[in-house]
């Protein structure tokens, strides 16, 4: 994650996830300036004139979806809209987190302040009171097919704009009307097509992707650290990390990870006792991670690269450019993002297959020096053989989660809406394959740290013995059978909560390592 700014001009700057993270933190404050003011009120006039003509309008002075052509008084412009967030409130299921739903605000907010919306100052203003008071609206998970905007999700999220609805404050949910009175305000009076301004937009599945790309880049490099151990531990050999070697074969992924993890073993002890040994090569989980590893990077460039225009944009209907210009279009429309999103699921879910080879690698007693089952004393011991039972369960099951949603589409809206990009359900899955995948690295840490103690007294190079020794400061060596889960959740938390990147780029600056390869500003900035 790049260093965020103190504070970010809502419509004007240009976000990144890691600014719509820092802010959703509070770490950066979101501010709306006189000159996003200025065009907000200015696109608001616009509709105002457009609602008040005989024109007709799609979602300004006409009903919506298949009810497109059937015009709306003068009168009923404002029923019109708050009728519209109450009918597509229609969500199922847990409620996203308040992360996610705040990331939603946050982005929101970006797109209207761009002034093409048609969305009154005021009610912007309220959005930013929810978002800097974090006072998150309750949003059920399931509802969208991430076509004519999330339309579920966006209508629950806005709610409480209008008095209804739940949010989430000071640790509890909440009527909205009780908050509302207990503060002092009063519902939003919605004008000609704010409704829709709200609704429609892609904000459901970019908050999913904006959490993607934070979470997807922490266990590329976790997933590069449990390679390295295990390249230790398992006495694999570093020749196939050479520059030259990937230099012929120029992706950028593969050329970072060969870097990344030769820099991670550099000076190791362990890694130069065997250089002579009579050992050809080894099984491709080892030496070819900088081809796997690299490619689910690769991956992840393009979901960050598409993300960063789909956060920048606006993605309502109809956007205005003015009173006499209109145009109802497709900007809603999931597809930019459900395709990259399901290449990220499936990037995700290779860095789990691989990993999960690795752990049973360590299980077989083929290294020398290195205990079938990771244990000296077997038989009455069943070592570490079920920890790589549970990692065949995560990656079968994200085998099942990696269909592509994308490739699905049911018609809706009575066959306006005739194709659909599932983006929101991509979303989702991706986030669930990741958070798999977290495990899966915390249990190959778990089995690395323990077949690299039998190396010793060699020692690991600087980094990892630094890793090393942080693992074992939380997690002790093994000699018999024990109840293991609670010390394998304990190197899941540590992937989960990016402690070991931490811990490597300390031990870095400490011995003044340049741990940065000439691709790092890419992959490791959001």
């Amino acid at each position: 994650m790049s260093e965020h700014p103190a504070t970010f001009h809502y419509g004007e700057d240009h976000l990144t996830a890691g600014i719509a993270l820092s802010i959703a933190k509070g770490m950066t404050k979101g501010i709306l300036s006189d000159t996003a003011r200025q065009a907000v009120r200015r696109s608001a006039e616009d509709v105002k004139t457009i609602a008040n003509g005989d024109r007709a309008v799609y979602g300004i002075n006409t009903g919506f979806g298949p009810l497109c052509t059937t015009q709306i008084s003068k009168q009923e412009t404002g029923k019109l809209q708050k009728n519209l967030l109450m009918s597509h409130a229609v969500g199922l299921g847990d409620p996203i987190t308040n992360e996610i739903a705040k990331l939603m605000m946050i982005l929101k907010v970006h797109a209207l302040a761009k002034g093409y919306s048609g969305v009154q100052e005021s009610t912007i203003d309220r959005i930013i009171f929810h978002i800097d008071r974090d006072i998150i609206p309750l949003v059920p998970e399931q509802g969208s097919v991430g076509a004519s905007g999330d339309l579920a999700p966006l209508a629950h999220l806005f709610l409480p704009l209008i008095g209804l609805g739940k949010v989430h404050v000071d640790g509890n949910y909440t009527d909205t009307a009780s908050l509302l009175q207990k503060e002092g305000l009063e519902p939003i009076e919605l004008g000609a097509k704010e409704g829709l301004g709200l609704i429609n937009g892609t904000q459901f599945i970019a908050a999913h992707a904006v959490k993607v790309v934070e979470k997807l880049q922490n266990i590329l490099s976790h997933a590069d650290i449990s390679g390295a151990m295990m390249i230790e531990g398992l006495l694999a050999s570093v020749k196939p990390f050479s520059r030259e070697l990937h230099e012929i074969r120029a992706y950028k992924g593969s050329r970072h990870v060969a870097q990344h993890i030769s820099k991670l073993l550099a000076d190791s002890e362990v890694v130069h006792s065997h250089a002579n040994c009579a050992r050809v090569q080894d099984p491709y989980s080892l030496r070819c991670m900088p081809q796997v590893h690299g490619a689910s990077r690769n991956a992840w460039l393009h979901v960050k690269e598409m993300l960063e225009i789909e956060i920048n944009s606006v993605t309502d209907n109809p956007i205005v450019f003015s009173a006499d210009h209109t145009i109802s279009g497709g900007n809603f429309h999931g597809q930019p993002m459900a395709l990259p999103l399901d290449y990220a699921c499936l990037a995700a879910a290779e860095l789990g297959n691989i990993s999960d080879r690795r752990i049973y690698l360590s299980l077989e007693g083929d290294t020398p020096g290195v205990p079938k089952l990771l244990l000296k004393e077997t038989g009455t011991n069943s070592g570490f053989m079920i920890p790589q039972y549970t990692t065949a369960a995560l990656v079968s099951e994200n085998k099942g989660l990696c269909f592509p949603a994308s490739a699905d589409s049911i018609p809706t809206s009575l066959g306006q809406e005739d194709h659909v990009s599932m983006g929101s359900i991509g979303g989702r899955k991706a986030l669930r394959v990741i958070e798999n995948v977290e495990k899966i690295i915390g249990v190959e840490i778990f089995c690395a740290a323990q077949a690299l103690d039998f190396h010793r007294p060699l020692k690991s190079s600087k980094i990892m013995t630094a890793i090393h020794d942080y693992v074992r400061s939380k997690i002790a060596h093994l000699e018999a059978d024990t109840v293991m889960n609670e010390m394998m959740q304990t190197a899941v938390e540590m992937v989960k909560n990016k402690e070991l990147v931490a811990v490597a780029k300390e031990a870095a600056s400490y011995h003044g390592i340049d741990l940065q390869t000439e691709f790092s500003a890419e992959f490791d900035q959001y």
